[in-house]
């Protein structure tokens, strides 16, 4: 699947929950691996909330020193370097040279040495060619270890800030973000009339960020619209929200939405599944729609939930070849009852984890779009003096199959792609979709309004059938 059908299949995804879904209770939340949630993954969550969420897997708190992971990677304990040999010494000659130049001839004296320093690690990071390889200054690595639980102020969205422009992952149930129309691929190329192009979108994500009840006004260059347009956006206090459900009406069938993977999120799915099997439904749909990822450790818990003991749920493979794998813990509470997934565009990193294992054990078939593909690991190291942090990719994760997701995704086994009728109305041509015509479903204002939702009603179909 394209781009193009990425975006526009999300297009329902966010607003059919937010108008029919939603009304049942959903709360608004923020935090890919770094889609940030305007959050990242394992320290901090797959992707990132325009809050700061905590490092990829298992990074410190903020203020903590000595070691860190994106979520999911064991922390490690970082030693010191060994002392520099004479090549390095004579690598780094020409370093030097150009430093001491600057620092003597430069025409606006004195230079600011500590931020040709960071710019120094920042261009080291940036030649190695991995978006998810990066300098934070210290400012950017502390939103980066707040917590992935709470609160924050701001649109409400889960970001991807290491694209060329700071790039919507999914806005977050009920959020500003939501209600603005924002949706999955969008790039935010001006905040309040100011360009941001080649502004890093860690900056960007804090021009978004302000006090609730003020406003923000994105300039937003969306796949498929001409010309960028402006969305005006009122700020709010975003809660961070993690699972809500209830029995489907008229269905004898449970639904769990699965917001975020955040620290207390599979306790909180026990519950749920406690709850709603005590009401014998005849299976589970477990929806992870516009869910930006989460702790890696979170990811395995849930997917221990469906899978039994010992089960693979992913590998980490790493540069040397070496690997480690994930199994599921055990004592899950519905391994057998069954079980449809929902996926889209906005499904990313933690989400994908559960979702790749799920579909290659054969335990649940994956319905909706193409998933966002986030499958790397990064570690967080932070720097001696308060320096920041350097974020370097370590690992790559595969499904139990061994599949590489990474920038490519999941393909469910139901593919159902939303476009509504105002997206035609506005010029887009369904047949530059890389999709059977009959996978696409259009949907009125009306239908919208309704809360007509087309990706949840082939779940229920493929559910009854499996039943069946």
């Amino acid at each position: 699947m394209n781009k193009t059908t990425t975006i526009i299949a999300g297009v329902v995804a966010a607003i059919v929950l937010a108008c029919g879904l939603f009304f049942f209770g959903a709360l608004v939340g923020a935090g890919i691996s770094q889609a940030a949630s305007i959050g990242e993954f394992a320290s901090q969550p797959a992707s990132s909330p325009e809050a700061p969420v905590p490092a990829d897997e298992n990074s410190p708190a903020a203020g903590e020193s000595g070691t860190t992971t994106e979520p999911g990677v064991p922390a490690q304990n970082i030693t010191p370097p060994p002392a520099p040999s004479e090549d390095l010494d004579e690598l780094f000659q020409p370093f030097w040279q150009a430093w001491e130049i600057v620092v003597d001839s430069y025409v606006d004296q004195p230079v600011d040495q500590e931020a040709m320093m960071r710019g120094a690690i920042s261009g080291m990071l940036d030649s190695l060619g991995d978006q998810h390889t990066s300098y934070m200054d210290p400012d950017q690595f502390q939103q980066a270890n707040a917590p992935l639980e709470g609160s924050y102020e701001g649109i409400g969205a889960w970001v991807d800030p290491n694209q060329d422009y700071l790039t919507i992952v999914s806005p977050m149930p009920g959020s500003p973000a939501e209600e603005a129309g924002l949706l999955p691929g969008d790039k935010v190329i001006a905040v309040d009339g100011e360009d941001m192009t080649g502004v890093d979108g860690n900056v960007v994500i804090r021009h978004v960020l302000g006090p609730a009840g003020s406003e923000v006004t994105l300039t937003i260059a969306r796949e498929g619209v001409e010309e960028p347009f402006d969305v005006t956006i009122t700020r709010a206090t975003i809660i961070i929200p993690s699972i809500e459900y209830w029995m489907l009406e008229d269905e004898n069938i449970g639904y769990i939405h699965l917001l975020q993977f955040a620290d207390d999120s599979d306790q909180e799915l026990r519950d749920a599944i406690k709850d709603l099997l005590a009401q014998n439904p005849d299976g589970l749909i477990l929806d992870l729609r516009n869910n930006g990822g989460g702790y890696l450790i979170s990811a395995v818990e849930v997917a221990s939930e469906f899978l039994p003991k010992g089960t693979v749920v992913m590998y980490e493979v790493y540069g040397d070849g070496s690997r480690e794998t994930y199994d599921a813990l055990g004592n899950g509470l519905a391994t057998e009852v069954p079980l449809v997934v929902l996926v889209n565009e906005g499904t990313a990193s933690a989400s994908e984890i559960v979702s790749g294992a799920l579909q290659d054990h054969g335990r649940a078939p994956l319905v909706g779009t193409t998933t966002f593909g986030k499958g790397s690991v990064q570690n967080w190291v932070p720097l001696v003096n308060d320096e920041g942090a350097v974020r370097v990719t370590i690992a790559r994760w595969l499904t139990p199959n061994e599949r590489q997701i990474h920038e490519v995704g999941l393909t469910p086994d139901y593919m159902v792609v939303v476009v509504p009728q105002a997206a035609i109305d506005e010029g887009f041509d369904i047949e530059t979709l890389d999709v059977d015509p009959e996978d696409v479903i259009i949907l009125s204002d009306e239908d919208i309004q309704n809360g007509i939702d087309p990706q949840l009603d082939k779940a229920i179909e493929v559910l009854k059938d499996m039943v069946k």
